[in-house]
């Protein structure tokens, strides 16, 4: 039989046709497979959940990127911490300034929160007192909120610690309801997830505000002076403010309304223009008590000539002007004031418990007795046998 090699090499060509074929097909499935694994590998080394940011505009007009979901922050300058107590953010606080723990007294939210003071330390604290800078980065930080400070210290501090800084204002606060502080409120809210919390604050003290101006509007005033005002430090007498927020709250004729201020309506005035205004009532800012008690001492005559002094008009209010403004304790001090002035229009108002129910709902409890410990509360003074177990700090 004569054998075909036609035949034969035609079913050749046809197997390795198929053969090669095969391997096309193999080699298209090893093409497939290291491309799997080059994209498994790129998501391994990207993080599950990719950190989303938002953008904010502070308080100084800057434009700050923080992160979306925010659980470490700090607070600097005078006031910031407070803020962050009342939007019940402390646990999410991660440093202190060593200002809070030297002057551990005199502010509802340090006593109503004591566990803050066993952060580690970010700074110095104080007027003008900028934070150390690697402090701030040891305890990681996702945000900086920072009081009181320029476009340029702000903008120092985020480029020297890469940290996003925001900067947040109480505004002039001649009255409780600054509408500067109150953006300052609904920002931090923002970025700390408290919306919520700076809405209820914020309706919290128009609230009172509202109270207080509607049960004394119409009514004819006596003539008011309020003295010992602290203001970046202790001070005496002297010491007052011409847009004293509780006076203007409660519609009352304050004789140092018309003086000129050029810091935040602070001003020192003289003894002898106190003496020739001669007011019918005065307060006196207990945290300069001290200071006041030292001088009387020292000069009687002056004080004993004041009409206010001789009539038993000379009353205790708690110092509210301690590292920036204590709304809680402006308003408790307005209650008071009221109760004073006003005792009939007042009757129904028990100035200690509705001190109380404010820290409560600010800071979280009703610290007033620790206050009056310290300070003396809400009462007479009795300038020959008063004393005082706190004073403001003289240079802080």
């Amino acid at each position: 039989m004569r054998f075909d090699w036609g035949k034969v090499l035609a079913v050749f060509i046809v197997l390795l046709a198929v053969s090669m074929a095969g391997c096309i097909g193999s080699g298209s499935g090893a093409g497939t497979s290291p491309t799997k694994t080059a994209t498994s590998t790129v998501s391994s080394s990207t993080p599950a959940k990719a950190q989303k940011y938002i953008t904010v505009t502070d308080m100084l007009g800057r434009t700050v990127k923080v992160p979306a979901n925010v659980t470490r922050v700090v607070a600097v300058g005078p006031g910031a911490l407070r803020i962050l107590v009342y939007l019940n953010a402390t646990k999410d606080v991660v440093g202190i300034e060593e200002f809070e723990k030297r002057f551990p007294y005199g502010r509802p939210y340090i006593l109503a929160h004591p566990e803050l003071l066993k952060l580690p330390v970010i700074g110095p604290g104080g007027p003008g007192k900028l934070p150390d800078m690697e402090a701030l980065i040891k305890v990681h930080p996702q945000v900086i909120f920072m009081v009181f400070v320029s476009r340029q210290t702000a903008d120092e501090v985020q480029e020297k610690t890469g940290i996003p800084v925001v900067v947040l204002s109480y505004g002039t606060l001649k009255n409780f309801t600054d509408p500067v502080f109150f953006k300052s409120l609904l920002l931090a809210g923002k970025i700390l997830g408290k919306e919520k919390r700076a809405e209820e604050v914020i309706k919290f003290i128009e609230e009172q505000q509202s109270y207080l101006e509607n049960l004394t509007k119409g009514l004819k005033s006596p003539r008011v002076y309020v003295g010992g005002i602290g203001f970046k430090g202790a001070h005496g007498i002297t010491s007052t403010f011409t847009d004293y927020a509780p006076f203007t709250v409660l519609h009352l004729d304050n004789i140092a309304a018309n003086l000129t201020s050029t810091n935040y309506g602070w001003v020192q005035v003289d003894k002898e223009w106190l003496l020739k205004e001669n007011p019918d009532y005065i307060f006196i800012d207990e945290g300069g008590l001290k200071i006041i008690l030292d001088d009387y001492r020292s000069n009687p005559d002056f004080y004993n000539s004041l009409k206010a002094v001789e009539e038993g008009n000379l009353y205790g209010v708690l110092p509210y002007n301690f590292y920036n403004t204590n709304i809680g304790i402006a308003i408790a001090d307005a209650y008071y004031i009221g109760k004073v002035i006003y005792p009939e229009r007042f009757k129904n108002i028990d100035p200690v418990k509705k001190a109380n129910e404010i820290f409560t709902f600010l800071v979280g409890k009703p610290v007033y007795g620790e206050l009056a410990k310290e300070f003396g509360g809400f009462g007479k003074i009795n300038l020959a046998t008063g004393n005082v177990t706190y004073g403001l700090p003289t240079n802080p």
